[in-house]
């Protein structure tokens, strides 16, 4: 076994079950590991490298502010964080921004939100406040997050969980009208589930479940932690459906794959229940994250990563449908975000990621039985042709293995 490996095994938590390669550096679409082997990066940190690995603008910009002035906490004004917010503000068309640092720590601000807007706003008795997701949701790994999960894994051995939360089915805007009830403050709901495998509802779905949410006074909220910020040919996946949430969770690409930076931004009403002291981070808006999550939404508008996510995604797509496999159940997918089900009474999708990696590919499995591709945005219609086949090489071999057992 290779020694980082060994060592890695030995002082880190088995929290994580890596890909066996050690990568040391990454430049646009390609990483290398302590080999001298390259890799054409398909995950792209779940969604966080959508501008590639190293990006010229945002490590000059990076670069600069850490030289100027990094971290002085919200105690204080700074001069980078408002320009931050009115453009992210501006471009997602919400009223006000709250920043954090994970994506995971926005979307508890948000069930904070939720919350205190249920008691002061729309009246709920105190303590009665119910949050409504979905089945098969990922939020974050927080204890309160994990307490709306529907995966076992994710959930053994952490009890006990937050009350007031409730999931319905993925995908059905009924089981949303029949869980309303007058406690309820939020819908919590990813417009296309990423960690639970790709899954993509319905066309009309959440435009169903806006119109449900409008009819019973009660926010909407969508969670594009991964889904956000051009990853499925749309600024925001919401508007597949035009819809335009109560509130909205960003994170990942908004650190243009350099830090952790996310915002939880809602219409002024929802927002305004925060006063001083009952929210905060240390961390949270400093002028380094500012300074990159600007640049970082500036580089997806100017160079129209959005477009090409939509054109090279549509590309890409095509290809992946011409490959013809008994160990492909099924593709899915918008934009640069495509899941490919595994047979799992045929191979794994860890054994494709594995056999992938040898050829040079690095994606990696979701659920035991999807294969996740997610490239950064700014990849070529030629590199997306040579990550097609590799996929149709290592298919075809795992079918020759198959059929010869």
């Amino acid at each position: 076994m290779n020694s980082t490996i060994e060592l890695e095994n030995r002082y880190c938590a088995h929290n994580y079950h890596p890909l066996p390669v050690v990568l040391v550096r990454g430049e646009g679409v390609h990483v290398w590991d302590d080999e001298g082997n390259k890799y054409l990066d398909m995950m792209s940190a779940y969604s966080a490298v959508s501008h590639g690995h190293a990006n010229p603008r945002l490590v000059k910009v990076l670069s600069a502010q850490a030289a100027t002035l990094s971290i002085v906490s919200r105690a204080f004004h700074t001069d980078k964080l408002v320009h931050f917010l009115k453009r992210a503000c501006e471009l997602t068309g919400q009223d006000m921004a709250l920043p954090m640092n994970t994506g995971s720590e926005a979307v508890e601000t948000a069930l904070k939100a939720a919350r205190k807007w249920a008691y002061e706003v729309k009246g709920v008795a105190r303590d009665r406040a119910e949050i409504i997701a979905c089945e098969g949701n990922f939020h974050g790994r927080t204890i309160a997050i994990v307490s709306l999960s529907s995966d076992p894994a994710y959930q053994e051995g952490f009890g006990p969980f937050s009350g007031g939360m409730r999931t319905i089915p993925y995908g059905d805007p009924a089981a949303l009208a029949a869980a309303i009830n007058e406690n309820t403050a939020a819908f919590l709901v990813e417009p296309i589930q990423g960690e639970g495998g790709i899954n993509i509802p319905p066309d009309g779905y959440l435009r169903q479940c806006a119109e449900i949410c409008r009819a019973q006074n009660v926010l909407l909220i969508c969670d594009e932690v991964q889904t956000g910020l051009g990853r499925t040919g749309k600024l925001l996946a919401c508007e597949h459906d035009d819809v335009k949430p109560d509130g909205l969770i960003l994170g990942k690409a908004l650190g243009g794959g350099i830090l952790p930076v996310s915002l939880f931004l809602a219409k002024r009403e929802v927002m305004e229940v925060f006063q001083a002291g009952t929210h905060g981070s240390t961390f949270g808006g400093n002028p380094l994250a500012a300074a990159v999550g600007l640049e970082a939404l500036n580089i997806l508008v100017e160079e129209k990563l959005v477009e090409r996510s939509r054109d090279m995604g549509a590309y890409f797509l095509g290809l992946l449908q011409t490959i013809k496999s008994p160990l492909v159940n099924e593709l899915r997918g918008k934009g640069l975000f495509i899941g490919m089900e595994i047979d799992p009474a045929l191979a794994t999708a860890r054994e494709v990621c594995e056999r992938l990696m040898k050829k040079g590919l690095l994606s990696k499995e979701t659920h035991e039985t999807v294969v996740r591709f997610a490239p950064p945005l700014i990849v070529t219609r030629e590199q997306l042709a040579w990550a097609s086949d590799q996929i149709r090489d290592v298919l075809a071999a795992m079918d020759r293995i198959a059929k010869a057992s």
